[in-house]
């Protein structure tokens, strides 16, 4: 699953003028992930459209990439996400960041970025992780 990773100053209209370009756009954000220092901060949305978002803020001078997630599903049980991780762990995969996804059903979601993702999908899939997208 392809994320939108938007590189933004820290201060004040920023994430707004974000909002208001992807609105425009009609891109639908699924999910977000927002983390700051004093001077900026990393957005990390998932959309409905990745390479129109992505053109639609670098039009608007904004740096954005678009960077490969794995979208996993996860039961809500006491240990989910620990099975998941690892996994991963167990096969030598490092996880840079992850965040919890919006999906709009009752099941748990996680984006998870990692050093491999061919290979971190192989492994998940062959433990009987399921995906999104």
């Amino acid at each position: 699953m392809k994320q939108l990773s938007v590189f933004l100053e820290n201060r004040e209209g920023r994430l707004s003028d974000v909002l208001r370009i992807l609105t425009e756009k009609n891109i639908n954000i699924l999910s977000l992930s927002l983390a700051d220092t004093s001077e900026y901060g990393m957005l990390r949305l998932l959309v409905s459209d990745p390479q129109a978002g992505k053109d639609a803020l670098r039009e608007n001078e904004l740096s954005a990439t678009l960077t490969e997630i794995l979208a996993v599903k996860m039961p809500h049980q006491v240990g989910a996400l620990e099975k998941i991780l690892t996994v991963l762990c167990n096969a030598g995969i490092n996880i840079e960041y992850m965040y919890a996804l919006c999906t709009g059903t009752d099941e748990a979601a996680l984006a998870i970025k990692t050093s491999d993702p061919e290979v971190a999908t192989s492994v998940l899939e062959r433990a009987g992780v399921e995906f999104f997208g």
